[in-house]
């Protein structure tokens, strides 16, 4: 099985992943965010930054995906904290105009080359839930983060997994804290597993979290 782990910053997409590999033996794939020379000045001037922001993922993000077919560790198994689809949900908020049909030509010649999850587990949160988490884990480039950027960010993410095609499993994450309390771990986990089996998108929602 190939899952991924999807939703906007802060949200908790690590933390769960590595809760999933864990429990599944599964190797975990895990961005390296702060490789990204651009990223502390974009969140100081976006518009002036996004198109290097962006590219630098897009191509870090590629190799980083195109690695893991080539060695074959989806053999045993991978739960991987963002998918590369990401990338496009925030170079469609962050350029325009000539950056972004620039970005989106070389986003078509690449994506197309990945592999497509199997179940993408898409963790939703509203913003004050995401402030609170992202100061929680004290990145000095995030404490600059504009809650409207997050608002935008959230929007972008409800828009594209409303038509996503694949098998989809969607967590309210501001219901559950999974790394904190073994309950809310284990319905969490166990909608992951049992939405794993299904080979088509689903409505399941997960939201109400036992105390």
């Amino acid at each position: 099985m190939y899952i991924v782990v999807e939703g906007p910053i802060g949200v908790g997409k690590t933390s769960l992943c590595k809760i999933l590999s864990e429990v599944t033996s599964s190797t975990l794939n895990l961005e390296v965010v702060e490789e990204n020379p651009f990223l502390a000045d974009f969140y100081q001037d976006a518009e002036r930054f996004g198109f290097n922001v962006q590219v630098f993922f897009l191509l870090s993000r590629f190799k980083q995906l195109s690695s893991l077919v080539q060695e074959s560790l989806f053999d045993a198994g991978v739960v991987s904290d963002y998918m590369f689809d990401k990338d496009f949900i925030f170079a469609s908020m962050n350029l325009k105009d000539a950056e972004f049909d620039l970005y989106k030509d070389l986003y078509s010649h690449l994506s197309p080359q990945l592999r497509q999850p199997d179940l993408t587990v898409y963790l939703r949160a509203e913003v004050p839930v995401l402030l609170e988490r992202i100061a929680r884990r004290g990145r000095e480039f995030e404490r600059s983060i504009d809650p409207d950027y997050l608002h935008r960010l959230n929007q972008h993410y409800d828009q594209y997994f409303l038509e996503y095609p694949g098998n989809l499993l969607v967590v309210q994450a501001g219901s559950f804290d999974y790394v904190g309390n073994f309950e809310h771990r284990r319905q969490v986990v166990a909608a992951v597993l049992e939405h794993s089996k299904l080979d088509l998108k689903s409505s399941l929602l997960l939201g109400q979290a036992s105390a």
